[in-house]
Parts: structure tokens; sequence; C-alpha cells
């Protein structure tokens, strides 16, 4: 007969650190790696160079980045409605990169 001794009666020196970076690590990551981390963030900054719409094309949506380009020119005539395309391009690509990013973990 095997008898394991309760978990609590194990000793854990100097193993309770390792243990929290690595669970702060993968709640920061996703647990998909930095790549994962990244990929939302690099999406929201590329969307956020102006008139250009890069953080749809990032995100591989590049009929959306097209459209919105057209879009823009008769929009720039209204100020306020421009810059309202313009945030809104920023929160999409973001929001579009953490739905591939989440759609690539769960086919793994």
């Amino acid at each position: 007969m095997v008898q394991l001794a309760p978990e609590s009666s194990v000793p854990k020196d100097g193993v309770l650190p390792v243990r929290i970076v690595k669970e702060i690590w993968r709640e920061i990551t996703f647990g998909v790696g930095t790549w994962g981390a990244l990929r939302p963030l690099i999406a929201a900054v590329l969307a956020a160079v102006p008139f250009l719409f890069l953080g749809q094309h990032f995100n591989r949506n590049h009929r959306r980045g097209f459209e919105w380009s057209f879009l823009q020119i008769p929009l720039a005539l209204t100020l306020v409605l421009w810059v309202g395309l313009y945030l809104w391009s920023i929160f999409d690509a973001w929001r579009d990169a953490v739905q591939t990013m989440g759609q690539i973990h769960d086919h793994s």
C-alpha cells in the first residue's frame, strides 16, 4: 500500500516566489505566450496611426481597412465623425486581435 503525505505537510521552501511569478506571467499572457499578450497591443498601436487603419490590416481584415480608408474622406469634412471613426478603429483592432488570440488558443 502506497500512502502519500498530505500536501500541507510538504515543506515549500523557496518554491512560492517561483510559483507566484509563473502565475503572474500566465495571467499576463493569457496562457498563450508572449506573442499572445502583445498581439492586441501591437494592433492597437498600429491602429493609432491616423489615416492608414494599419490595425485592421495587421489583423488581416484588409477589406475593412480599405473601406474605412475610403469612408474617412467624406467624414473628414465633419471632424467629429472622423475622430469617432479613428477611435473606433483602435478599439476594433484591439478587439479583433483578442478574439483571434482566443480562437487560436481554443484550437490548440
